[in-house]
């Protein structure tokens, strides 16, 4: 049995009944509620009802703290990644599927990393992919049937040694993650087309991102892409690039007002070039250890605002709540307000804030330990700006800072 609505064995639809059961609490903060999207999250963990409950229970912690419900009306790239990330929206599949094109050999990665912090990139993909639900949930109400899955199209062409720069890799590992951690079963296929020889050497580099279904779900084509590409989409819904017949109004056979085309970045937008920042204080954090700053925050709604940058190598960085009094209490204790990452502060410098909704102490983590070789130093700035007249105040530190090996 495949899984899916009408097609569930007795014991499937028995799971699904205890899953939404167990789910009830958050049911109303997800973006669906009928069977077709539960059984994604029950087919992602194989029908192992406390595995994918544990995982749709992650994913509405991940809406709550990257506000995806207002995402795409709220929350605007940047510039740069506006114009010089390639790829967009264009046509659909035959089935209905909304299709996206990623378009590779335009791309400038290392100019969009010194243009622009990683978080950006990830809150673009973020809503690119919300952008892409939503026009499932609006091609399902138009054709009255489910549609939940995306056609992706990637163009390879160009793929060069710039595209497998390290740090690019690992952001791109990190959207892959998310993607599979928050969107399952979100694609429906993936078509390759003018891969390169070096093509294989890339794709290791990031295959280890990807879940095993995934990967099936990535079909390399050869010199007759454009034609298998028809069987799958009709002309009049395929660029005339890619072999169809669809052209923008003005006759442009790339569609470039649905599908972006990037470029290399202009030295005018490189962070690093155009900001310098003068920072409060600077630490060195050794290998394998963390550091902390705690701080008061008497008023909720107040502003909690943080910069810093690293030299050489990137810093995990999260922010926490105290939920105890005394200093005694671990991070893996406290409240989770913003989740650990790794930040490429090394390349972009970091520069950004969140609306504490309690008062309380809160607790900024640069985190070193995964680094066994590598003392990382950390220049910082943090700033308290209080609800009622937003004039900018220093932090009071609550018992100085401090280090844990």
């Amino acid at each position: 049995m495949s899984g899916r609505v009408g097609d569930l064995s007795p014991k499937q639809a028995e799971i699904l009944s205890e899953f939404r059961g167990r789910i009830q609490d958050i049911l109303p903060s997800l973006p669906a509620q009928h069977d077709h999207y539960l059984l994604r999250w029950l087919r992602a963990r194989s029908f192992n009802v406390q595995k994918a409950e544990a995982m749709v229970r992650k994913h509405v912690d991940f809406r709550r703290q990257m506000r995806l419900d207002s995402i795409i009306s709220d929350w605007k790239p940047p510039e740069v990644i506006e114009k010089y990330v390639s790829g967009g929206m264009c046509g659909y599949d035959k089935e209905g599927s909304p299709i996206w094109y990623d378009v590779i050999g335009p791309l400038d990665p290392k100019g969009l990393l010194l243009s622009a912090t990683k978080q950006d990139f990830m809150k673009t993909k973020i809503r690119h992919t919300e952008m892409l639900q939503r026009e499932c949930r609006r091609q399902s109400e138009k054709l009255a049937t489910n549609i939940e899955a995306i056609t992706l199209i990637y163009d390879c062409e160009g793929l060069g040694l710039k595209h497998i720069w390290k740090p690019a890799i690992e952001t791109y590992g990190e959207i892959l993650t998310m993607f599979e951690d928050n969107y399952p079963e979100g694609l429906k296929r993936v078509f390759l087309i003018k891969a390169p020889r070096m093509f294989p050497m890339a794709y290791n580099l990031i295959k280890h991102f990807l879940c095993e279904e995934t990967r099936r779900k990535i079909i390399v084509l050869g010199s007759n892409w454009q034609e298998v590409l028809r069987k799958h989409i009709d002309a009049e819904q395929l660029p005339v690039v890619y072999g169809g017949t669809l052209t923008d109004p003005d006759g442009d056979p790339r569609c470039r007002t649905m599908i972006k085309y990037g470029g290399t970045v202009p030295r005018s937008y490189y962070v690093q070039d155009s900001v310098k920042v003068q920072y409060d204080s600077s630490v060195t954090i050794s290998r394998g250890s963390v550091f902390q700053l705690e701080y008061d925050v008497p008023a909720a709604s107040s502003l909690l605002r943080w910069q810093f940058a690293s030299d050489g190598a990137d810093i995990g960085f999260g922010v926490y709540r105290r939920t105890k009094e005394g200093s005694g209490q671990k991070v893996a204790e406290m409240l989770q307000v913003l989740p650990s990452e790794r930040y490429n502060a090394h390349l972009v410098p970091e520069d950004s804030c969140l609306t504490c909704t309690e008062p309380g102490v809160y607790v900024l983590c640069f985190d070193n330990s995964y680094s066994i070789l590598q003392s990382k130093k950390v220049s910082y700035k943090v700033e308290v700006v209080p609800p009622a007249d937003g004039q900018m105040q220093s932090p009071r530190s609550r018992g100085g800072d401090t280090r844990l090996q």
